[in-house]
């Protein structure tokens, strides 16, 4: 019963609707955003909360996933929160697509595919002229149907800018020149499709070898007392050397060149795609 009661009525109310009676089970719970499972005999489907400051990340979200063709959501907001419910994604995320790799060569073929389908769901979201703002290893979901990216809470329609400051989300696969937008100004800074396959290159390195792919020490960089700030305004010089060990040569061979070239260089993430596709055989 605790669940139900942090759980908004009227957004439990939204998944019965979809699911018949809902059994709910909280997935996460930080900084002003919760996110539960609910569970019925028809469906399940995700119910997204958002307080304080998330509330309006939460809202932002709710407002692409309204957009997006192949997205359904139910949004409703009081005064101190908004909630969404959307459905549940059936599927790995690419991080446990790649856990099998990571430990065994074996797996490598599986995660070269799932690397290439990653490429192509960002591949169409850019194609739409959407850019998702803050990929990471756990955003994609690689369903029966193909992949579907989550968390769009920093996404923009190229052409607008959603929110009046943007400081960054994952700095560890932060474009340098993003970074350096942030870290110099003016705001709001804006995410681009060039600074999103910078992160998608860091996200499938991160993924293969179980690390960032910046080098951190080899620059002499304590990353616990530089903090996230002190990261970025490293990152923004450009200058940090890629981490040396390589484990999968035949796929960090093809990202490295990525991470290190400047943005007009970089391939669309339907090249890089089409690259790995090769790789993959």
């Amino acid at each position: 019963m605790g669940e139900f009661a942090s759980c908004p009525p009227e957004a439990v109310k939204a998944a019965e609707a979809v699911c018949g009676p809902v059994e709910l089970k909280q997935v996460t719970d930080r900084r002003g955003s919760a996110v539960w499972k609910a569970t019925g005999s028809a469906a399940a489907v995700a119910i997204k909360l958002g307080t304080a400051e998330a509330a309006e990340a939460t809202m932002r979200e709710a407002s692409v996933l309204e957009q997006l063709p192949g997205y359904t959501v139910t949004v409703g907001h009081t005064r101190e929160v908004v909630w969404f419910v959307s459905p549940w994604l059936v599927g790995r995320s690419t991080w446990e697509m790649f856990r099998v790799a990571r430990e065994d060569a074996v797996g490598r073929p599986g995660a070269l595919t799932a690397a290439v389908d990653l490429c192509r769901a960002v591949a169409d979201l850019h194609s739409l002229g959407w850019v998702h703002g803050d990929l990471q290893p756990s955003h994609g979901i690689h369903t029966e149907t193909g992949v579907k990216l989550i968390d769009f809470a920093w996404s923009r329609k190229v052409g607008t800018t959603p929110w009046s400051a943007f400081r960054g989300t994952m700095v560890h696969l932060m474009a340098p020149e993003l970074a350096d937008w942030i870290s110099s100004g003016p705001q709001p800074a804006k995410t681009s499709p060039a600074a999103e396959v910078y992160a998608l290159a860091g996200v499938l390195w991160t993924c293969a070898t179980g690390s960032w792919p910046l080098d951190y020490r080899a620059a002499g960089i304590n990353r616990q007392a530089a903090g996230p700030e002190g990261l970025r305004d490293a990152i923004a010089t450009g200058r940090l050397p890629l981490a040396r060990a390589t484990s999968w040569p035949e796929l960090q061979d093809v990202l490295r060149p990525v991470l290190l070239s400047e943005p007009a260089d970089r391939p669309s993430a339907a090249g890089l795609g089409d690259v790995l596709a090769e790789v993959a055989g």
